[in-house]
Formats: C-alpha cells, sequence, structure tokens
C-alpha cells in the first residue's frame, strides 16, 4: 500500500510533514517527498488535503460481552472504534459474567483477535464487582489482562483497595478507578445543581468524586500503584491531581471525556437521559478546568467511556434509564471543534493524549511514527464538517446524534490493512 501526498503528524516530535508513506508487510517500509517512492502494488490512498497520525488509542470503553450484548458486542463495538480511528482499545470489566477469570477474560481476548484492531482489556479488581474480595490479579495478568478496573463500580472499601493498588505496585500494572461515592448520591448521572432543581430531584454532588479522588490519590502515594483516575468532572478533582503531578507523584494520572470536555449540564436539561453519564455533567467552570487539565498536561488522556445502551433502556424516565454515551465515533470531532479550533489545545497535543499516552500508560510504545514500525495509522480531515445521523455501534444513545459536527476520519489502518474506509 502506498499513502500519496499525506500530511504527516508526529505528535512527539511535534512536527508534520508532507509526504508518501509505503507500507509493506503490515509495516512503514518508507517515508520520502511526495512522488520519491516507487510502488507496484493496487492500493492507493490520495492524501492530498488530508492528515495523517498514528492510530487512536482508547483506554476506556464498553463493549458489553458477554452478557449485555443487546447493547453492544465485540464486533460492534470494534466496527464502532474503526469508525473513530481507533487501532487500540482496552475494554472494561464490568460484563456478565465479569472479567474476574480466567475463562471470560479468555474469551474476551479471543473474540478480539477476529476484529482487526487490537483488544485488550482490563480485569476486575474484586470478584464480582462486588468490592467484597480481591481477584486473583497474578492469574488474570498472566493470562493476558492489560489493567484492572471495577469501573461502574465505585471502591468504597479502604483497605480491599489498597491492597489492590499493593498488589498492582508489585505487578506493576495500572488500576482505573471509578470515583464516585455512592453514599453521597440520591439519583446518580444528574449534576446537584442547576440539572438536579430543573428535574426536581437531588441529583449527584460533586463531593462524591472529590472525597474518593482525596483518598484514593494519598493510597496511591503511600502504595507506589500507577492510579488511573477516570472521566474527571470536577475542577477540584483537576486540582488535586495537578497537585500531586507537581509533588513528584507522577504514577498518578487523569483521563477525560469528550462529553465532559464539550457539555455542561445544561444538556441533559436539554435531552434528558442521552446527555445521563456517571458522573455527570457539570458546570461550565468544570469544563474550563478538564480543558486547561488537558492542555498543561494535569489531565493525561483522553478516553471516550463509550457506554452504549439499546433504545428501549434509554426511553425510560430519567432516573430509572441507565447512565452512559456512546463515544468512539465522536471523539476525534470533538477535540477538533472544541479543543484544537478554540485554541486550547494544538492539533499536536490532542493528537498526543489520543494515539500516544494512552499506550504510555501500559508500557505499549506508539505504532506508526517510524519505518520498521506497525501500521497502525489513522487518516483525516481536520475541515470536514459531517451529519452525526448513522452508527457502526448496536445502540445510538447520544447527545450528538443528528448533530453537524467538524473533523472526520477517512480511513483506519491496523497492520497494514484498511480497516475502515470512509465512503
Amino acid at each position: 500500500m502506498i499513502i500519496k501526498n499525506i500530511t504527516f503528524v508526529n505528535p512527539i516530535e511535534e512536527v508534520e510533514k508532507e509526504c508518501d508513506i509505503l507500507i509493506e508487510d503490515g509495516v512503514i517500509k518508507a517515508i520520502d517527498s511526495p512522488g520519491s517512492l516507487s510502488y507496484y502494488g493496487n492500493d492507493s490512498i490520495d492524501g492530498t488535503g488530508l492528515f495523517c497520525a498514528p492510530g487512536f488509542f482508547d483506554i476506556h470503553s464498553h463493549f458489553r460481552d458477554p452478557g449485555f450484548t443487546h447493547k453492544e458486542d465485540i464486533e460492534t463495538g470494534a466496527a464502532a472504534a474503526k469508525r473513530g480511528g481507533y487501532t487500540g482499545i482496552v475494554l472494561m470489566a464490568n460484563t456478565n459474567p465479569s472479567v474476574d477469570n480466567a475463562e471470560t477474560l479468555s474469551y474476551v481476548l479471543n473474540k478480539g483477535l477476529n476484529t482487526g484492531i487490537n483488544i485488550h482489556t482490563c480485569a476486575a479488581v474484586s470478584m464480582g464487582l462486588k468490592g467484597e474480595a480481591l481477584t486473583d490479579m497474578d492469574n488474570l495478568f498472566k493470562n493476558g489482562a492489560i489493567g484492572c478496573t471495577d469501573d461502574g463500580s465505585p471502591l468504597m472499601d479502604e483497605n480491599l483497595l489498597r491492597a489492590a493498588m499493593k498488589k498492582c505496585a508489585e505487578l506493576k500494572v495500572p488500576i482505573s478507578l471509578h470515583e464516585e461515592d455512592k453514599t453521597l448520591i440520591a439519583q446518580n448521572g444528574i449534576n446537584r445543581g442547576l440539572a438536579s432543581r430543573h428535574y426536581n430531584i437531588e441529583g449527584s454532588p460533586r463531593e462524591a468524586e472529590i472525597s474518593l479522588v482525596k483518598r484514593d490519590i494519598e493510597i496511591a502515594k503511600e502504595t507506589g500503584a500507577a492510579l488511573n483516575i477516570q472521566h474527571v468532572s470536577t475542577a477540584e478533582t483537576i486540582e488535586l491531581v495537578r497537585k500531586a503531578r507537581n509533588e513528584g507523584f507522577k504514577n498518578i494520572y487523569a483521563e477525560a471525556t469528550p462529553h465532559h470536555f464539550s457539555l455542561t449540564e445544561n444538556a441533559v436539561m436539554e435531552l434528558g437521559t442521552n446527555a445521563k453519564m456517571n458522573p455527570p455533567l457539570r458546570t461550565e467552570e468544570d469544563r474550563q478546568a478538564i480543558i486547561k487539565g488537558l492542555a498543561d498536561g494535569t489531565v493525561s488522556f483522553i478516553a471516550t467511556d463509550h457506554a452504549p445502551h439499546s433504545e428501549e433502556e434509554k426511553n425510560q424516565p430519567l432516573t430509572k434509564a441507565p447512565s452512559g454515551i456512546t463515544g468512539l465515533e465522536t471523539a476525534f470531532s470533538l477535540g477538533i471543534m472544541n479543543l484544537v479550533n478554540e485554541n486550547k489545545l494544538s492539533l499536536y497535543r490532542l493528537l498526543y493524549t489520543l494515539c500516544v499516552a494512552p499506550r504510555e500508560l501500559y508500557g505499549i510504545s506508539c505504532p506508526g511514527l517510524n519505518i520498521g514500525e506497525a501500521a497502525d495509522l489513522v487518516i483525516f480531515s481536520t475541515s470536514e464538517k459531517w451529519i452525526y445521523d448513522t452508527t457502526a455501534s448496536k445502540s445510538f444513545n447520544t447527545p450528538f446524534k443528528g448533530k453537524e459536527i467538524t473533523g472526520k476520519i477517512k480511513y483506519t489502518i491496523c497492520g497494514g490493512h484498511i480497516v475502515y474506509e470512509d465512503m
């Protein structure tokens, strides 16, 4: 395959150049000035006016398989990922059965082998996600788990969490935590503030997140575990992470979702259940704090928290409908619209949070940057506008359905194969 006349973006060195890229046997064979490479094959991509970068890597996706395949399965989740420019995915463990045993782990990983992209999964921290007894982490990581999380089920037992962090530090694997103190939340998914008053409910206070983040940063400092604070939603959380990292605790990380840097609680007042998620959308001040955290490196990753639910489930009353929205297909576009085009982040920084830093958390080098590396690439337009009116996912629960958005994935290439092409 040859990609001609493309602008190749290196988010590590923060350079870009116009070039042709030759791919053979799944790896990058040559990168040279346009028109300088000889090529005799049939696969050719005209990259005129487009950009190329390493394929994106999402550290927080729910493919609902096994157990909830009416919402999504590994094949359809991967199809949505490819449409969004992702060549690598880390799945969460809250399936049914949960990924707390080698059999379920093997099922997920083996099914992922047939998707055309790189599917990884976290193992559960606790058996059955109940927060009562630790899983056999040694065995799960020996059998291919890449990290651990009870995402969706906050860990309330401090002693169990400390033991988990000690084990993760010993194994040199990250632990990712959903930070919401359930005892403080009356109705999840709706911010306690304008949104809760609009619906005349109590909602979810910001303190539910802040209190657990304070606790867990201290445990991470004590144990040396690599802690990833998932889907941050408050300015106070950003400041706690910033302080810890400025003190030298570089083992403490945070991720932000596209919906939390794009929307506020006004969206749930306008759109209802398709803007309901945990933690909830909060205020404009919180949104700006998240953006600042992404810009200055306090927030290391953009992660989608792709969380499909069926239309029937989302059509329930607000307080009964499940929390979560889909996100893989729109993450890049929302980054272009709300970060790059608003002069909050450079294109280099956006790409770094999408493809370099997420891999670094798991000790994976970023492919597609140099000759001899795997040809895991995404080709995109930063200016093309399009209507988000179709999906490759089984579910379409998103506040961006039917909206015009900017920035479009044109091709996703994994292992030298075109796995998605915008037709």
